[in-house]
């Protein structure tokens, strides 16, 4: 009777490793390669290889997790299309013009469009692949619109403008108008996140090793926490609301904040400019794109330790993530 019940078991571990391993696929954009993978998160093994523009950066899937949006943002001259790939087919089915808009970077897709920012236009704008065409634009008169992130309602758009040294909120009022409001941050601010209860923005400085906590109802900075990064690049704040985890370029580390507490945790060390982070929706793992050394490297966010670094190719930066 126990040798039945430990087979058992065993046959449920199994199954729900296994269940786990195939969750989901992480989808990677490697800059110097300019190429898409689909990289299976659990064995490393690349199913799938997409060319896309030169100098893609960020990445972003549809809501069905159909397709995957990637900003050509270019290399040496300005890029203007997004590349738009079929992931079960994979191959790329379009690439949007966005000219005269310029330096497409920052990327959402929500309600069956697509937001982009327009970096070298200092604005965003919408995509609706349905028609094929950009249905809006708003400028925000900031320099180097980099990243941006709606709320879920849709109605505020933040965005990082980080040679304006701000962080724009884009609000929509009842007649469906937009306005904006201007919040000074640090130097240099880049990653930005908002936290899962809708209550807060973190923002992330790439020249002065700070982190602007910004209340999303008054639109004010609320703290500003000093952590001594040296050049900053993503912030992303964990599932349940604990933890801040933010990339550093210069010192190769993934720096982590208690959120609650407001302070510095832990420093992992990762490689060589470290870039893109990625948490796994169930918050149990987080994907970090080691640019400088050419992998993706898996950090377990319950131990904080690197349990493998995955081989995507040449200079990995923005990623996603899709539910099998």
């Amino acid at each position: 009777m126990k040798c039945i019940t430990l087979t058992v078991i065993v046959i449920l571990t199994l199954l729900v490793a296994a269940g786990h391993a195939q969750s989901g696929r992480l989808l990677v954009l490697n800059k110097e390669d300019a190429t898409f993978v689909i990289v299976n998160p659990d064995s490393g093994a690349i199913t799938g290889k997409v060319p896309v523009g030169q100098g893609p950066h960020e990445l972003v899937a549809s809501t069905d997790g159909k397709f995957a949006f990637a900003s050509n943002y270019g290399s040496g001259a300005p890029g203007h299309t997004i590349s738009m790939i079929d992931i079960a087919a994979q191959k790329e089915v379009r690439r949007i013009e966005v000219a005269p808009l310029s330096r497409p970077h920052g990327l959402a897709f929500a309600n069956g469009k697509l937001y982009f920012t327009a970096e070298a236009d200092k604005k965003i704008a919408r995509y609706d692949p349905a028609t094929d065409k950009i249905d809006w634009q708003f400028e925000t008169g900031q320099g180097a619109t980099h990243m941006l992130l709606p709320t879920k309602d849709l109605r505020t758009i933040f965005t990082s403008n980080i040679s304006s040294d701000s962080v724009s909120a884009i609000q929509q009022d009842a007649a469906g108008g937009w306005m904006q409001t201007v919040i000074a941050v640090g130097k240099g601010p880049e990653g930005i996140d908002l936290s899962a209860d809708g209550r807060e923005v973190w923002s992330a400085h790439s020249r002065d090793g700070a982190v602007s906590v910004i209340d999303v109802a008054s639109k004010k900075v609320i703290q500003t926490i000093n952590v001594g990064t040296k050049r900053s690049n993503r912030i992303k704040l964990t599932p349940d609301g604990k933890f801040a985890l933010v990339s550093d370029i210069d010192t190769g580390e993934l720096v982590v904040i208690d959120r609650p507490a407001r302070k510095e945790m832990k420093r992992i060390a990762l490689g060589k400019s470290p870039e893109g982070v990625l948490i796994q929706p169930d918050g149990a793992r987080a994907f970090v794109a080691v640019n400088g050394d050419n992998h993706v490297a898996v950090v377990d966010l319950k131990t904080w330790t690197v349990t493998k670094k995955l081989q995507t190719g040449t200079g990995p930066d923005g990623m996603a993530w899709i539910h099998n």
